[in-house]
């Protein structure tokens, strides 16, 4: 029987040794941070409605949360695409 060992060394970084996120991490979390709760918004609308007939107000509250994201992510490229021509 063959061994399916790894025969390279492992593909991501050390982990740091106090395992708490670096100052550039924390700011990229914060950035991305309306995107992250735009989506959440967005999954609490669609669980509320998982085991019943979503009602029109349902269907609103998700389509608004759907906005929401889209807006979140354009808004999130923007930004991004904005560092990068600066």
């Amino acid at each position: 029987m063959k061994s399916i060992a790894a025969l390279q060394a492992a593909v991501t970084a050390a982990a740091p040794l106090d395992g708490e996120p670096s100052d550039a991490e924390l700011d990229a979390i914060e950035t991305e941070m309306p995107a992250i709760l735009a989506d959440v918004d967005l999954l609490d609308a669609q669980i509320m409605t998982i085991d019943r007939t979503p009602t029109e107000l349902d269907e609103r509250r998700i389509r608004r949360a759907r906005r929401r994201v889209l807006a979140a992510r354009r808004d999130l490229a923007n930004t991004a695409t904005a560092g990068e021509v600066a």
